[in-house]
């Protein structure tokens, strides 16, 4: 799997492996392969202050029942009572994402207006949660060319790989496509990586 394979040839900690949604194809890879090219477009992306926001974010299976109360309470119409109900039980934030209808009556939530305002706000907490993907609005296949060739370079970089490797080949009928991508993430002098092998 691919976040083995990272993890086994890149040193690091595990919040090094960032997530990516290229339009619904999951991809991992280090946040250093992202920054090989400091000044791309593809980097500025994940810069500082997406690794702070990241490192300071706390995967929602791990809240505790504290976590689930606060967020309870932020809540717009939810009856102080269901959230008493949450803290009464210590609701973890696993437990919560596992709720559904049935659930929530369980809990004491009677309303099915409120039942279906917590439905929704626990959906959104679970697609905000997709072990915090990032979101990349680009072709897969594009996307995955460059990556790889990303890893490549990293990977001969640190000696981890002996002879420099050629540039990505690219499907003819995705050539255009790849190129405009490509432009876009690493304009100007930042496409230099790409340029000769």
């Amino acid at each position: 799997d691919e976040r083995t394979f990272i993890k086994f040839f890149a040193k690091g900690q595990p919040q090094d492996v960032v997530t990516l949604n290229v339009c619904g194809t999951i991809m991992l890879t280090r946040l250093s392969t992202l920054h090989l090219c400091k000044e791309s477009a593809l980097s500025s992306k994940f810069s500082s202050e997406y690794e702070k926001h990241q490192s300071n974010r706390k995967a929602i299976k791990e809240w505790n029942y504290e976590d689930v109360v606060a967020w309870l309470n932020k809540l717009d119409g939810i009856p102080d009572s269901v959230v008493k109900e949450f803290e009464d039980n210590q609701v973890t934030g696993r437990e919560l994402l596992a709720l559904g209808a049935e659930g929530l009556k369980d809990f004491g939530v009677a309303r099915k207006g409120t039942i279906y305002l917590l439905l929704d706000e626990i959906k959104k907490l679970q697609m905000s949660d997709n072990d915090t993907e990032t979101l990349i609005e680009h072709s897969p296949y594009c996307f995955e060319k460059i990556l790889d060739h990303l890893r490549l370079e990293t990977w001969f970089t640190m000696g981890l790989v002996k002879t420099k490797h050629g540039l990505p080949v690219v499907r003819a009928s995705e050539k255009t496509r790849y190129d405009k991508v490509l432009r876009h993430l690493f304009p100007g002098e930042s496409s230099k990586i790409f340029l000769s092998a």
